[in-house]
């Protein structure tokens, strides 16, 4: 039998089908298959439909709602650690590096590799200080970044943190539009001859999805399909009760990384709002597949979605309705424009090879080693 690398421990929030869930089983899956024994912890499991890679822990059924429950929850986290006996530990976003990193450092002699994919504005003053706190004084070995905006925005933080930090672009799993619209289309119950705008994304207030919603006010044609979960649905579909459009938006719910490829066949095009994001995973996902994107104006996006220059998606300010829904109409209407930002787009499989990921973070794991 040939010896483990090492054992490394994934540590991430909540277990749900969304973009830093998709990040964290795709280094796994990379890492195992290099020859790492690797685990993955999860605080709660949040989402039904997560289909859970191998060695998974859960240290709480669902969100710790008082503190004996968020008590539980950390000595579970310890337990887990402890028994693993880690040679690495990853982390990854705002909770599980303060949470995961600060844990992991109680019970085991592992080093922490941090992975800041929480936008500054997305912490509250008390995680964004203790995160400042634990990468300054060296609870983290290692912080990774996934994009130079991010490092521009971490960029005013103090130098001991900013010496750990490493830009490490994402990778992603390139999704083939193999399924013809109208089949795609029946399998999610989609009407099958409207224009179809959609997007993936968690349903919370920062995706500002109601900016899409707002669009099939003005264009009775219109029809929108929103991949995902979240504490905003309520909002959107009461959203879309007043405008009166509610029989044009469809809520699919959200889907596993094995069905994403169909959900994007459905569309015409993927309408992007967000007012954060430190990569834009889907977007980059949709924009690869082939699937002609609007975005928002965000530095971070015209950084990812572009290739030697060339930008692979229309950029606009989302919270303006007219400009939005004047780029998607030159998408719909311009076939010139839709096969110029295809073939743009074909640059990003290489772009953000998975392949070059996982190798950096091996190389990550052993200067730590």
């Amino acid at each position: 039998m040939i010896k483990p690398k090492g054992r490394v421990v994934l540590v991430q929030t909540q277990a749900e089908n969304a973009g830093a869930q998709e990040i964290t089983r795709l280094l796994g899956a990379g890492l195992a298959a290099r020859g790492y024994e690797v685990f993955n912890i999860f605080f709660f499991r949040k989402s039904d439909s997560f289909d859970e890679p191998p060695n998974t822990f859960y240290c709480s059924p669902s969100r710790p709602g008082h503190p004996l429950a968020l008590l539980r929850m950390l000595w579970a986290l310890g337990g887990h650690i402890r028994s693993i006996k880690p040679d690495a530990v990853l982390t990854f976003q705002h909770f599980g590096n303060v949470i995961g990193g600060g844990v992991s450092r109680l019970v085991s002699r592992a080093p922490v590799v941090a992975n800041q994919v929480s936008s500054a504005m997305s912490m509250s003053w008390p995680v964004r200080t203790a995160d400042i706190i634990m990468g300054s004084v060296g609870f983290f070995n290692c912080i990774t970044l996934n994009s130079l905006d991010m490092q521009r925005e971490y960029a005013r933080y103090p130098a001991p943190y900013r010496s750990r930090m490493r830009h490490v672009a994402h990778g992603f799993d390139v999704k083939s539009l193999d399924l013809p619209k109208e089949v795609a289309r029946q399998r999610f119950k989609l009407p099958a001859d409207a224009v179809l705008l959609g997007c993936a994304a968690r349903l919370h207030p920062h995706k500002r999805l109601d900016a899409a919603i707002r669009l099939l006010a003005g264009e009775p044609s219109w029809h929108v399909a929103l991949a995902g979960q979240g504490a905003d649905e309520e909002r959107l579909r009461l959203l879309a009760d007043e405008l009166k459009v509610s029989d044009r938006l469809h809520m699919v719910g959200e889907i596993p990384p094995t069905r994403m490829a169909d959900f994007l066949a459905c569309l015409d095009v993927f309408v992007f709002p967000t007012q954060a994001e430190t990569f834009g995973l889907a977007a980059v996902e949709a924009a690869s597949a082939g699937v002609p994107s609007v975005v928002n104006d965000l530095p971070v996006l015209r950084e990812v979605l572009s290739f030697e220059g060339k930008p692979t998606a229309l950029f606009v300010d989302a919270s303006d309705n007219a400009q939005l829904s004047a780029a998607v109409s030159s998408i719909l209407t311009n076939k010139t424009l839709r096969e110029e930002l295809r073939q743009n787009a074909l640059g990003l499989r290489s772009r953000y090879s998975l392949d070059s990921m996982v190798e950096e973070y091996v190389e990550i794991l052993t200067e730590f080693a």
